[in-house]
């Protein structure tokens, strides 16, 4: 029996619709430029933190667990269209109620549901948890439209607490010491604003007349921008701050200089950074001025 001209077109047109998505797919996922290690990471970002570490597990976990229903509930779908497909004029039977199934369409995903919910309120837990003595206590203020850091329990010359304040011309560096634990305690002077740093994966608004408290503990050295993430006002994108993590040692020594009287840019001087590396790196394309003048007027206001 030979093929009638209209059925060999309308499969022929079938091949290349399925050809061109095969091609359409796979381009997609070369132009995506994902290595293979982002790949399996599903999108979550990498973290520099325990508490990153832990809401990744728990982001790998979800994310199988709804390949998995969605493989199995596409695969019914598939198997019904090509199981129950039309084979002819004949209306086939009807099934109006099947009760083992409802029973087990209703209670599988109040299972899932109860496990995902079981394994987030664990590892929320551990994320907000809070130590007794945390090894350093930082105070975040915030306002418009910048930062400062207090570190507290420290002095310097004067006898006050060793602070960091951003200005216009100058975007503040929060020194912290890695594999130590690091209270923030954040206060805002005017509005809302959040305190974000996208490598600690954690984001905490900063709230006028409320004082919120978390505690990380950073496992690599690095230079890491904070911004906020909470619309605040006409220069919202300009309230940068950068975390400087560096060694306890490092650090040590930098509170020393702080305490002897030395701006930030000095005492990360004094710690083996120079040039544009005594100022933030990270915040382009939000910089701070370079210039002679501008690092005169921070040095004048430290």
């Amino acid at each position: 029996m030979v093929a009638c001209p209209s059925a060999r077109r309308s499969a022929a047109a079938t091949r290349r619709r399925l050809a061109a998505a095969l091609v359409g797919f796979g381009s997609l996922i070369l132009l995506a430029g994902c290595s293979s290690k982002d790949a399996f990471a599903f999108g979550w970002p990498k973290g520099v933190t325990p508490q990153a570490e832990q809401m990744y597990d728990l982001w790998i976990g979800s994310v199988v667990a709804a390949l998995a229903v969605g493989v199995f509930v596409w695969a019914l779908i598939f198997w019904c269209v090509v199981r129950y497909r039309k084979k002819g004029e004949e209306l086939p039977p009807q099934t109006r109620y099947n009760m083992p199934i409802e029973v087990l369409y209703t209670v599988i995903p109040f299972l899932i549901i109860a496990v995902l919910f079981y394994y987030t309120a664990i590892i929320q837990t551990y994320v907000e948890k809070r130590s007794e003595r945390p090894d350093v206590t930082v105070e975040v203020v915030a306002f418009k439209w910048n930062w400062q850091f207090r570190y507290t329990g420290t002095e310097d010359q004067s006898g006050e607490v060793i602070t960091e304040t951003g200005h216009s011309d100058y975007v503040p560096v929060l020194v912290i010491p890695t594999d130590r634990t690091i209270r923030f305690v954040e206060e805002s002077k005017d509005v809302i604003h959040s305190f974000w740093v996208p490598e600690l994966l954690f984001k905490r608004d900063v709230m006028p007349g409320y004082t919120n408290e978390f505690e990380v503990t950073v496992k690599q050295k690095g230079e890491y921008v904070g911004r906020c993430a909470e619309l605040c006002g006409a220069f919202h994108s300009m309230m940068n701050f950068e975390v400087r993590a560096v060694s306890p040692a490092d650090y040590d020594t930098f509170l020393n200089l702080r305490s002897a009287g030395r701006s930030t840019p000095e005492a990360l001087e004094g710690i083996g950074y120079s040039g544009d590396a005594r100022y933030a790196i990270t915040t382009r394309p939000y910089d701070t001025k370079r210039d002679a003048t501008a690092r005169d007027a921070e040095v004048s206001r430290e």
